[in-house]
């Protein structure tokens, strides 16, 4: 063990002692069995939806035992980190509603981003150091690669650890001379893990769970030829999770394997254990297996899929949380939001996640909503994603609610449901507003059947010539029926069928010249009440230029 002399020197003089950071940041005052949980992502890329699931379920907890949920940003890879993750965070928890208790400037046990944390992790750094539970290692890369190499020939576990530990047991006159020289080194933390030893602890969703006990001895700070000095990801989850008084931690099951690490840090810093719950991750169908989601295959992997797309949130939240507890995926979307997440519930296996069931999700909520909400969402969506529909929304708003009133709201059986999400918009909706539209003006267009173009023309001036906005659907219909039958075509489809020789088409391919020339679509609403919403002189303007 080095003399305490010593180890201060390698430390600014003016460092706190941990009574410091124990005063500054004292024991919450909660009431019994509150959770305060935390999220920490990483900025080395952007969001993944699983960080969405998680956090969802660290927001949910903490709120429904009357704790606190913090986002802390694991920002101490600073060569990895993306530029704009940061704030691509703040914009996916804010859309999704579920922004935290404490991150960044709200809270007071900040600040909230691990780099921004040197001398807290410091002073317990150099505490471990004076206790003889660290040690400072001059290991060369070339000597840590030809260790593995070693490890690997004699099919050994690699890692740092016992005869592999070569500083472990070093000299303080070692010691000495490495620091004399100015060599670089790290400081890692002395495992009191031996070989054959097990560790247990009680997992919140999978019950008691035994490991291998940790005998590696993990590096707790990043070489001292860098600046800031900042600890590995071990360290200071241990150091943060404790002084901002975190008692459960909710993570993916891929760390289950470093808990008898994390164990023995807390233990080894004095520190009381933390209650943890090890989700299990998101999948995909693929084929016939499974695997997990991943950001780099899947572009529903990344929650900017979502924002972008314009997936109603509040449905997103309802799908996620019946994926974390199926009972809650029967219940009506407001009561599931409501209703409290179960960690007891929370399955072990990977759920799936299935865009179509997303959607019909959407649907259904969409569905629910006023046209003045719809317009609403809309709007805000596209004042990021599609700024001319917001200019076309604020000028036409009348006929926007119009348009969203043609086979919708509470008198209607079977409501449209072909918005799912807001980026729909423009394809379930645009046809409605004049200035959205392209006029169809080309009669060899596929879109019209193959109708020979003299024909189409024909057909459509006729319509216009004689149009009438009537208010009953069957007496307006029969203008179509009429035209059709003047122009040669079968009187329905089962005649067209027996003859095709002797018809251009049956009254299907006669009423789809009107649609498309109204809807730009062979798929539309109710013609006849697309018509009435577009009024006289739109629906002219249209049938005229297929006219020519």
């Amino acid at each position: 063990m080095l003399d305490r002399a010593v180890v201060d020197a390698l430390f600014p003089s003016d460092l706190p002692e941990p009574s410091h950071w124990e005063e500054q940041y004292p024991p919450r005052g909660l009431g019994e069995g509150a959770k305060v949980t935390r999220l920490g992502p990483s900025p080395t890329g952007f969001l993944h939806i699983g960080g969405l699931y998680v956090g969802s379920i660290d927001r949910d907890v903490a709120t429904h035992s009357g704790g606190s949920y913090i986002v802390r940003v694991e920002d101490t890879d600073q060569a990895r980190e993306v530029e704009g993750a940061v704030a691509q965070f703040t914009k996916a928890f804010e859309y999704f509603g579920i922004q935290p208790d404490e991150a960044d400037e709200v809270g007071a046990y900040g600040p909230y981003h691990q780099s921004q944390r040197e001398q807290i992790y410091l002073t317990y750094v150099r505490e471990l150091l004076r206790d003889g539970k660290a040690y400072l290692c001059f290991a060369t890369k070339d000597e840590l690669a030809d260790i593995t190499a070693r490890q690997q020939a004699t099919k050994l576990p690699t890692g740092y650890y016992g005869r592999w530990a070569i500083w472990r047991d070093k000299t303080a006159e070692d010691v000495a001379e490495a620091l004399e020289a100015g060599r670089p080194y790290v400081v890692r933390f002395r495992s009191p893990g031996k070989a054959g030893e097990r560790t247990s602890f009680v997992d919140a969703i999978r019950g008691s769970l035994e490991h291998e006990a940790n005998r590696n001895d993990v590096v707790i700070l990043k070489a001292s030829d860098q600046s800031p000095r900042l600890p590995t990801y071990h360290f200071a989850h241990a150091v943060d999770d404790h002084l901002m008084r975190v008692n459960l931690v909710i993570r993916g099951e891929e760390w289950i394997s470093s808990v008898p690490t994390h164990l023995q840090l807390f233990d080894a810093l004095g520190f009381d254990r933390v209650e943890y719950a090890h989700i299990a991750p998101l999948m995909k169908q693929q084929g016939g297996s499974r695997r997990k989601l991943s950001k780099r295959k899947d572009p529903e992997a990344s929650v900017e899929f979502f924002i972008e797309a314009g997936f109603p949130a509040q449905a997103v939240q309802y799908y996620l949380r019946g994926l974390v507890n199926a009972r809650l995926a029967e219940l009506p979307l407001a009561e599931a939001l409501e209703a409290p997440i179960s960690l007891a519930e929370c399955g072990v296996a990977g759920p799936l996640v299935d865009l179509v069931k997303l959607d019909d999700i959407c649907a259904d909520y969409v569905a629910t909503l006023s046209g003045e909400e719809i317009i609403s969402r809309v709007s805000e969506w596209a004042t990021a994603y599609d700024p001319e529909l917001v200019s076309v929304l604020a000028s036409e708003r009348d006929a926007a609610l119009a348009a969203l009133q043609v086979e919708r709201g509470p008198e209607v059986a079977n409501p449209r449901k072909d918005l799912r999400k807001w980026s729909d918009f423009r394809t379930a909706y645009g046809f409605f507003f004049p200035s959205l539209f392209p006029l169809v003006s080309d009669r060899t267009d596929e879109r019209l059947g193959g109708l020979p173009p003299e024909l189409i023309s024909a057909f459509a001036a006729d319509f216009a010539d004689g149009y009438a906005d009537l208010e009953d659907g069957q007496e307006w219909f029969a203008q179509i029926r009429e035209l059709a039958t003047k122009h040669g075509f079968a009187p329905n489809p089962k005649e067209y069928k027996k003859n095709p020789d002797a018809y251009p088409g049956s009254i299907r391919e006669a009423a789809q010249l009107i649609r498309v020339a109204l809807t730009g679509s062979k798929a539309s609403p109710d013609l006849h009440a697309v018509a009435r919403t577009l009024g006289t002189d739109e629906v002219l303007r249209r049938v005229r230029a297929l006219a020519g």
